[in-house]
């Protein structure tokens, strides 16, 4: 019996990065394969009256330095502290780069995988300011991308309707964040959320 698990996603959302440097090992323990969808997290906030955890969590004393405190632990078990770096810039406007992933699905799977690899690394890995153009631009192009063609793209009628297609459908789920995960359409929110997610795919696998 297959089931289907998708991985609802945005750039901006370190845990989502984190989450995406942990699903191969989860993909390699079950033989199940998540589905990368793009959603804008800006536009699931204003649908769902959500907050950003660093709005959210301004004034509220030893919150945040638990939050952080629990994402050193993530890192930590699954040994990712040299692929992993805080943003300077954050928050980075993320419009362009999610529209970008929507047009980069049109190119194929292997284009896709090494724009979402890319940008994410762009994001949280070797930081950069990902809502410059140029920077995008030459982001893309350093990776070997169809760079000017994605960008072309990004401005596209029918790639921004999609991603905003995508956002819709995301939120309509019960989506109110990134990342989030379904398996089948159970909902699972949170990169401390993907044991359970894993559990969930173990018996089916």
């Amino acid at each position: 019996m297959s089931v289907s698990v998708e991985f609802h996603f945005d750039f901006g959302s370190p845990n989502a990065y984190l989450s995406h440097l942990v699903i191969p090992e989860i993909e390699q323990r079950t033989g199940v394969t998540f589905e990368y969808v793009p959603v804008l997290l800006g536009g699931v906030f204003k649908a769902t009256g959500n907050r950003s955890p660093a709005e959210s969590m301004q004034g509220i004393r030893n919150k945040p330095e638990y939050a952080a405190l629990e994402t050193r632990r993530f890192v930590a078990r699954h040994g990712l502290d040299e692929r992993y770096q805080w943003n300077p810039d954050f928050p980075v406007n993320t419009l362009q780069i999610m529209r970008g992933a929507v047009a980069a699905q049109a190119f194929g799977d292997n284009v896709f995988e090494q724009y979402v690899r890319t940008v994410f690394e762009a994001m949280w890995r070797f930081p950069r300011k990902m809502d410059e153009p140029e920077i995008i631009n030459e982001t893309l192009r350093a990776a070997d991308l169809p760079a000017g063609e994605l960008v072309a793209a990004m401005h596209d009628p029918d790639v921004k309707r999609r991603l905003i297609e995508l956002t819709e459908t995301s939120v309509a789920r019960g989506v109110f964040g990134s990342p989030s995960f379904f398996v089948g359409d159970e909902l699972y929110f949170g990169k401390d959320r993907l044991r359970d997610v894993e559990e969930a795919i173990s018996p089916i696998a």
